[in-house]
């Protein structure tokens, strides 16, 4: 065992039961055992999923320093500065797992979901979970990485579509203003979609080349005049605008949908006409991440955050969908 100095017991914020509030809990030190690692966590973002059991530490955008390793650890080490995301380990045996495909892994853990996540003083992670931050990142501008920022940048890499194409982010929110940045860092042609005017200017701070204000163009027929977009990726949950886009789309093109929304039908005979694909995207791996977070501080990309103090763990969560654009709480 190799260990830091640990308090014997350690403060979290709990769910206790469905639909409840976050209450105050407290952790006895618990020594981490072959195959995990404990963390002193600097920083964890929001999570929008609810929890399938209780009670549960939320959480799954965790970053912070190795506080203890296990006598039999060989990767990690304590002092190290690491990170987790929504993937909390995986089975290493299923069909999946056994292709190395562990985001989909059958047995599938999820921090803040199946184990205690991040809204705590320490967490216990699994050790293939686990991804190293580069030097020099804010650990509250890393911690969305490796779960928004992931979850963009993974499924973008994994479309069939190369620059110089169109990719048009729907949505400039949590995901969207991250989508816009990895886009246009990948090298493609980037158009930003939003209902207003609002947002054109940080859109194109972001690196935007185009902005289609939908007050005032059709986003469908705008995107068709560009000769359609290869990737349209919907990072904001309106099912009416996310079945229209499948029109937009580029021959061969892909609809990329990142927003957890209501079921929604699509234009089956435009699909096969233009031979175009809708995708959705889990997240990604430790590995995924760690690519992540080296392309988001080699490109400059920048997550907006909002920081709360763990005992204002309840505000964070109620902010979750309101902040600029991730709210993330910092113990």
């Amino acid at each position: 065992m190799s260990t830091h100095s640990h308090p014997d017991s350690y403060k979290a914020y709990a769910f206790l039961e469905k639909g409840g509030p976050l209450v105050p809990i407290t952790f006895e030190w618990k020594d981490p055992q072959p195959g995990e690692i404990v963390v002193k966590v600097l920083a964890c973002g929001h999570q929008t999923v609810p929890a399938v059991r209780y009670p549960i530490v939320p959480g799954h955008e965790i970053v912070g320093d190795v506080a203890a390793v296990p006598a039999t650890e060989t990767k990690w080490t304590v002092g190290q500065r690491v990170g987790s995301g929504w993937h909390g380990g995986h089975c290493h045996s299923c069909a999946s797992c056994v292709r190395g495909d562990y985001i989909v892994c059958e047995k599938e853990d999820i921090n803040g979901i199946l184990r205690h996540g991040g809204y705590a003083e320490y967490v216990t992670l699994r050790t293939e979970a686990v991804a190293a931050v580069p030097d020099g990142m804010d650990p509250a501008e890393a911690a969305p990485l490796f779960c928004a920022g992931v979850t963009t940048f993974n499924s973008l890499r994994n479309m069939s579509c190369k620059p110089p194409a169109y990719v048009a982010i729907q949505g400039i929110g949590g995901l969207g203003h991250l989508g816009i940045q990895f886009s246009k860092a990948m090298g493609f042609r980037t158009v930003a979609l939003s209902t207003s005017a609002a947002k054109e200017e940080l859109a194109r701070s972001l690196g935007a080349d185009i902005y289609l204000d939908g007050s005032k163009v059709n986003h469908t027929e705008a995107l068709r005049q560009l000769g359609g977009a290869s990737v349209v990726m919907c990072t904001a949950p309106n099912t009416q605008i996310i079945r229209e886009m499948i029109h937009a789309l580029a021959p061969r093109g892909e609809l990329l949908v990142l927003a957890l929304t209501d079921n929604a039908n699509v234009d089956l005979g435009e699909m096969i006409i233009k031979g175009l694909s809708v995708r959705g995207w889990p997240s990604g791996s430790a590995t995924d991440s760690g690519d992540c977070l080296e392309f988001a501080k080699a490109n400059n990309v920048r997550v907006m955050v909002e920081r709360f103090p763990l005992d204002k763990a309840n505000e964070a969560f109620d902010h979750r969908g309101s902040a600029r654009f991730r709210a993330v709480l910092i113990p």
